[in-house]
């Protein structure tokens, strides 16, 4: 039953309300027959239209595939009209060209304006986000924007979408294509098989005005409208900490910026709710020590890579850790291996360098031993089970898995 909590518009909300397929559940290696059948189905509409071709690799691997099913509740035909979309929006931008060529020095500094990743994961192996708001005032958005409008690389555009948002494709295409599957090969967390393409953020609203709220709203507003529309269940959990006391008012307002699904991700954590929280996702050495925990990293700091991601990679040419600017992994050894490939350009020269080799755990399998794979499993999971962390216990009758995790619901009352 949700709660209204006195003088405010937030309700007590369970964790699995908020997310409606909770890891891993709707995964590669956890999906129902229906959904099995569903994949099959969606790869065949796109063969058929064009935009698919199965092979080793296949042009599109199977996990961004579901992410698109996910999103669109496993209709085929539905998930087929949003990838279609994406496709042809990729196309018209020349999204993998932007990634290539970007400006090393322009990647870095969008990256400064947007989540950061802390070069951790998870109790269940999904990348943790740090997002600080307090540093974005408008002088530094607008000084940002204006930046954007200068080449920063060698993509042509659609001549529609405003630069700064194609810049924030770049930092997309770093979450699925270098972060994202980097996670993937760790396999110090539950069901390692299984690929991961979530992330969980925390977003910092400390000394934050009224003012900068209504500035950021563009800001804001378009992040979300990007990763909801070209990059799909892609965000797991965002839990909003430092919330000043006239939050609870604007939450009215502020949450019409985002669509329900995002909205319905979000969690509010009271100050004295954030390590409990926290820690019941999150080992505490991942935990940034600014919000309890005991890992030294801050805002602007480059990732701090844990212990797993260091004992899988094997470096190469000089390098000892991830560089700067756009990085991605792809394929080598036939599946066996993947390598990491720096790119991005810096003084107008391309830069393609391998950084590093990984050997694969779990190499891909064709898709008939998925399949198999994935209705074994499926049946060993059950629906509470899919929503809870090593240290938490099923969700059930609607219970929250902390006892005091404060999240905000899209009640009807509140539209």
């Amino acid at each position: 039953m949700t709660k209204h909590h006195s003088g405010s518009s937030m309700h007590r909300v369970p964790s699995s309300g908020a997310v409606e397929h909770g890891y891993p559940s709707g995964h590669l290696g956890h999906l129902t027959e229906h959904e099995e059948q569903a994949l099959v189905d969606f790869k065949t509409l796109l063969e058929e239209k064009g935009l698919y071709k199965p092979g080793h690799p296949p042009s599109h691997d199977d996990p961004t595939l579901l992410r698109f099913l996910r999103a669109r509740k496993f209709v085929p035909e539905d998930a087929y009209a949003q990838f279609s979309e994406t496709e042809k929006f990729r196309s018209a931008n020349e999204i993998e060209v932007l990634y290539d060529t970007i400006d090393i020095d322009s990647f870095e500094a969008s990256r400064k304006l947007y989540p950061r990743f802390t070069g951790r994961r998870d109790k269940r192996g999904i990348p943790i986000y740090v997002f600080q708001i307090k540093h974005l005032d408008s002088h530094k958005v607008a000084e940002y924007e204006k930046s954007t409008e200068t080449t920063y690389s060698r993509a042509k555009t659609d001549g529609k979408t405003p630069a700064k948002l194609l810049r924030l494709f770049a930092l997309y295409e770093n979450l699925t294509r270098f972060v994202q599957p980097l996670s993937s090969e760790c396999v110090d967390r539950p069901y390692p098989e299984t690929p991961i393409t979530l992330s969980t953020n925390i977003v910092d609203i400390s000394h934050v005005t009224l003012r900068m709220f209504w500035n950021l709203k563009a800001h804001m507003q378009a992040a979300s409208q990007l990763a909801t529309a070209h990059y799909p269940e892609t965000l797991d959990r965002i839990f909003i900490i430092g919330a000043p006391m006239f939050f609870s008012t604007v939450w009215g307002w502020i949450k019409r910026w985002f669509d329900p699904v995002t909205v319905s991700k979000i969690f509010i954590l009271s100050d004295h709710d954030v390590l409990p929280v926290l820690t019941s996702f999150m080992d505490i050495k991942d935990i940034p020590k600014q919000y309890g925990g005991e890992l030294e990293w801050n805002f602007f700091d480059e990732p701090a890579w844990d212990d797993e991601t260091k004992r899988i990679c094997q470096w190469e040419n000089g390098y000892t850790t991830f560089p700067v600017g756009p990085l991605y992994w792809q394929p080598i050894d036939d599946g066996k291996r993947l390598e990491c490939i720096a790119v991005g350009t810096k003084g107008g020269k391309d830069r393609r360098e391998r950084v590093c080799t990984i050997t694969r755990a779990y190499p891909p399998k064709s898709t008939a031993d998925t399949l198999v794979s994935s209705a074994s499993q499926t049946d060993d999971v059950t629906e509470a089970e899919s929503f809870v962390t090593p240290n938490e216990k099923p969700i059930v009758n609607g219970e929250v898995p902390t006892a005091n995790i404060a999240a905000l619901t899209i009640a009807d009352g509140d539209q």
